[in-house]
């Protein structure tokens, strides 16, 4: 390792390695900072070890932000398509899942493993594990950055060092506290795509629907998603969940907070659905468990009061029912915390940064790129894709 460089990263997760080796192959000399022992242990277990590496279809509308409009130049310029065909480039086989998201046919290494070699094609230098002591300028032109192996400086500095997601590998809040130290004003981080959790009244009463697992529309503020969701021992999990979690945040951080609501015939106009069976003797949950998991929907009508012959059932009930089927509302007391969440969601204010470049307005020649940013994905590849986007467009900025 040299001392001296074009440019220092500090970080070698995704954004990192893809904006050094981007950097690097433009003829830049670059170094990558990193206190971690293990490379990229986030996309080593992303996408249960396959690392859904991005999705088909991706724009501004899968990503939240206090600026929803930030991340339309830097996905523009470097798309989805890109990286496929450096995914296939390098012969690796993927496949498609559910609503665009691609995953490695073998193994998540294998999205490490090229962007290594795309950092080795450019000849970056590695400092790892090494841990940053303090960042500075050493002088107006220049950043200083001390480790405990010695000071290295560079006229660039790009901070991709991920946010406070999955903590026990590695996360901290190293790039907030960069951001903070340069007068950058940083979002308030919170858990994002994270299991929601429930009162002890509440999960009492769901007790007896804990593992149903079934298709529902999930809707909280702006947020609608049709997928899976689970009712677990702590409250709700699965697909559908993780996604409209960070609405939930988002309206929670306005202080007024909303509860989730879960439409339980997503495929079906329950006012309708109620009138096609109205004139049946069987009972409320035997007629949903066609529909639901069985188990669900006994224990479900039960937990209403609503466990009779449908036939039995008054006008003015039916009407309640219709209305908790389409809109089953549950108010999460909170979630299951960064150790849980795939994301963070929150981060270094994007005002503060250009879209074009991700770099700070009032600071020339400091970066932030990933999921440091105040932009985040919804599930499905698309946290990767930013990561992937913005690394490129700060690369072809140094």
């Amino acid at each position: 390792m040299k001392r001296s460089y074009d440019a220092i990263v500090i970080g070698a997760g995704a954004a990192g390695m893809m904006c050094a080796a981007r950097a690097a192959q433009r003829g830049r000399q670059v170094l990558i900072i990193d206190h971690a022992t293990s490379l990229a242990e986030k996309i080593r277990i992303s996408g249960g070890g396959r690392c859904n590496f991005t999705n088909r279809v991706v724009g501004a509308s899968n990503f939240l932000s206090q600026n929803p409009h930030f991340c339309r130049s830097a996905l523009a310029r470097y798309s989805p398509q890109h990286f496929i065909a450096l995914v296939e480039r390098y012969g690796i086989r993927y496949h498609e899942k559910t609503l665009g998201q691609l995953f490695c046919d073998d193994s998540s290494q294998q999205i490490i493993d090229l962007l290594v070699q795309e950092c080795t094609d450019g000849q970056v230098d590695w400092a790892m594990p090494v841990k940053v002591d303090s960042v500075g300028r050493a002088d107006k032109n220049r950043f200083l950055v001390r480790t405990g192996h010695g000071d290295f400086d560079a006229a660039a500095l790009v901070v991709a060092t991920g946010g406070l997601s999955i903590p026990k590998i590695g996360a901290t809040d190293l790039g907030y506290r960069i951001a903070t130290q340069f007068d950058l004003p940083v979002v308030s981080p919170r858990p994002a795509l994270v299991p929601l959790t429930l009162d002890s009244e509440t999960l009492s009463a769901l007790a007896p629907l804990a593992g149903a697992a079934f298709d529902v529309v999930a809707r909280c503020g702006d947020g609608e998603f049709r997928e899976r969701a689970l009712i677990t021992h702590r409250g709700l999990s699965g697909p559908a969940i993780l996604q409209i979690s960070s609405y939930w945040q988002y309206v929670c951080a306005t202080g007024h907070p909303a509860p989730v609501r879960l439409d339980l015939l997503p495929d079906d106009d329950a006012v309708d659905w109620l009138a096609e069976h109205g004139d049946s003797n069987a009972l409320l949950g035997n007629l949903l468990g066609e529909v639901l998991p069985k188990r669900f929907a006994k224990a479900w009508c039960e937990l209403h009061g609503w466990e009779r012959p449908l036939k039995q059932i008054g006008a003015k009930e039916r009407k309640a029912i219709a209305e908790a089927l389409a809109n089953w509302s549950l108010a999460p007391s909170g979630t299951q915390g960064f150790s849980k969440a795939e994301v963070t969601l929150g981060g270094v204010d994007t005002r503060a940064l250009s879209s074009k470049t991700l770099g700070a307005l009032t600071q020339p020649g400091l970066y932030f790129i990933g999921e440091v940013v105040d932009v985040t994905g919804h599930l499905g590849g698309y946290n990767f894709q930013w990561a992937w986007s913005s690394a490129v467009a700060a690369g072809d900025a140094l």
